[in-house]
């Protein structure tokens, strides 16, 4: 009797043992290396930017270009200093990788001249997020707080194909017509003359707006300060998207004579020319 009790015994500790080691197989139940809430799919890390690195500012506007933006860059007599002036200055940085720029001033009878080129390099440091994407909602932010008028403000409505835009006075600003020939210490008038000798650009067209055909997205910003009683400065601000780098150009030119205002035209012109030539070069 004994001897039956040990063999039931051992019988019902291997059925036991048997029923633990084949539990929860086919039931759903995790296994050992199964990670909780793991759903099986992983997720893909964002594309990161075209752009890996930054042209050398100081090198990106040639002589030519600069000889448009700064007339009076030709007039400077001693050839050291002249060719000291195309050089520019590096703006200050700590990231070359990320952030990069030049600067350019010129002064001459006429007017006083400044131009700054800047290129930032975005990076997301979010998988989910691409560079690209970052660097959309930066430009986004930029542009925003240029406080462009809104389309259709003044004008027709649209962004600015290249012939003309609309928008109105960015707030700030002051309205002012584009200057006479004689006026204008650039040279020219803003656009063709009509018969009776005034401009035919229309003010709205040179208003601040959003730029087409120019990187991913651009846009541009004219702002004239002083009044007639002093010499009027113009700042002009084009800055374009391409990919995950960001170009701002910011040109401004001061007339020597007071109660002139700079061309706002000519000043558009000589920016956005500039813009494409860097757009080109970055491939964008």
């Amino acid at each position: 009797m004994q001897r039956k009790a040990y063999v039931s015994g051992v019988a019902a500790l291997l059925v036991a043992l048997l029923a633990g080691c084949t539990g929860g197989s086919g039931d759903g139940g995790s296994t050992d290396d199964a990670n909780p809430g793991d759903t099986g799919t992983a997720t893909a890390a964002a594309q990161p930017g075209k752009y890996r690195t930054l042209p050398e500012p100081c090198s990106a506007v040639g002589h030519g270009t600069l000889d448009s933006l700064l007339p009076g860059i030709k007039q400077i007599p001693d050839e050291q200093q002249r060719e000291k002036a195309y050089e520019g200055e590096a703006t200050l940085t700590y990231n070359t990788d990320r952030k990069v720029g030049c600067r350019w001033k010129v002064q001459s009878q006429d007017a006083t001249d400044h131009l700054l080129v800047d290129f930032e390099r975005v990076v997301s440091y979010d998988n989910s997020v691409s560079d690209d994407t970052q660097a959309q909602e930066l430009f986004a932010q930029k542009q925003a707080a240029a406080d462009l008028p809104a389309p259709g403000a003044s004008g027709s409505a649209g962004a600015d194909s290249g012939a003309g835009a609309t928008g109105g006075i960015r707030p700030g600003s002051s309205p002012s017509a584009p200057a006479s020939p004689s006026a204008s210490p650039s040279g020219s008038a803003s656009g063709p003359a009509s018969a009776s000798g005034s401009p035919s650009v229309a003010p709205s067209d040179l208003q601040p707006r959003v730029l087409s055909g120019l990187g991913d997205e651009a846009y541009l910003d004219d702002a004239l300060s002083g009044s007639a009683s002093t010499a009027q400065q113009r700042t002009v601000i084009v800055a374009f998207r391409t990919s995950n780098v960001i170009v701002t150009i910011q040109y401004e030119e001061q007339p020597a004579v007071v109660g002139t205002a700079p061309d706002s035209k000519e000043m558009q012109d000589r920016a956005r020319k500039l813009a494409a030539q860097l757009a080109d070069a970055l491939g964008g």
